[in-house]
């Protein structure tokens, strides 16, 4: 399942983020990584963007990042 298939509310652990090297760091630096867990705070109108939450971080990702991420929802 993709991050950006969760809804408000749900909860999830990281599985996989297949993306780019620069923004895997990007995502690093923030405390997404494999195994963290996050929930998933809001979208924006039309789901371009997502908040999520991770270990107390409000982190802001596009649509296309979140669907680079793969979850396991709890």
């Amino acid at each position: 399942m993709k991050l950006s298939e969760l809804n408000k509310g749900d909860r999830a652990v990281i599985k996989k983020i297949d993306t780019s090297e620069d923004l895997k760091i990007r995502l690093a630096s923030f405390g997404v990584v494999r195994g963290s867990e996050l929930s998933v705070e809001a979208y924006s109108l039309g789901k371009q963007t997502i908040e999520i939450n991770v270990e107390g971080t409000l982190i802001g990702l596009r649509a296309d990042e979140a669907k680079e991420i793969e979850v396991k929802k709890l």
